[in-house]
């Protein structure tokens, strides 16, 4: 078993055993009534639910690299709409962050990564013959702030989206503060 997942199961048996479980019980469906989309960032696990003063049960988070809506009909326009209609979210942050990995994402040198771990550049010229064009699919944004933007209005501007407000803020990563780009 790899060693990652036996200390992580080793830890989880004490976990359940010890009940350290029961501050962190609530219902499925946010007390606030929001859903975010933000970064996968690792700097943001912890402090953006911080800075926000939300809590376990307190809201639905979705996160993706870059905290972008590339598809208007894609896994996160899904979760957005599923927490909207199904689980009684009535308001949508969309939460970039400053100093952003995908503001530096090439997708060439991703390719070449692809090669160099293994995968065949016959594969990646298959996926591409197909009619997907793998340097948009990776290619993130240089700015931040228009990349929320543009997320914000894929939400808003969505068929199946209610008038509901769609917020859009950047995070610094570092200290919390969080600036407004759009107000729902």
């Amino acid at each position: 078993m790899n060693n990652s997942l036996k200390q992580i199961l080793e830890y989880n048996q004490s976990f359940v055993e010890q009940r350290k479980y029961e501050p962190y019980i609530t219902s499925k469906f946010p007390d606030k009534k929001f859903v975010i989309l933000s970064c996968m960032d690792t700097r943001l696990l912890e402090l953006l639910p911080a800075s926000m003063n939300i809590k376990n049960g307190d809201v639905k988070i979705i996160k993706a690299a870059g905290g972008i809506v590339t598809s208007p009909f894609g896994g996160i326009m899904r979760s957005i709409i599923v927490a909207i209609y199904e689980l009684g979210a009535e308001e949508v942050f969309v939460i970039g962050h400053y100093d952003c990995g995908m503001s530096n994402v090439n997708p060439e040198k991703i390719k070449q990564k692809f090669l160099n771990h293994g995968i065949k550049e016959e594969t990646i010229q298959t996926i591409e013959y197909s009619g997907m064009n793998l340097e948009r699919w990776l290619r993130g944004f240089d700015d931040v702030r228009e990349s929320v933007r543009s997320s914000v209005k894929m939400i808003r501007n969505h068929p199946l989206v209610p008038d509901i407000p769609i917020h859009g803020l950047v995070i610094d990563p570092t200290t919390g503060k969080l600036d407004v780009i759009e107000e729902g």
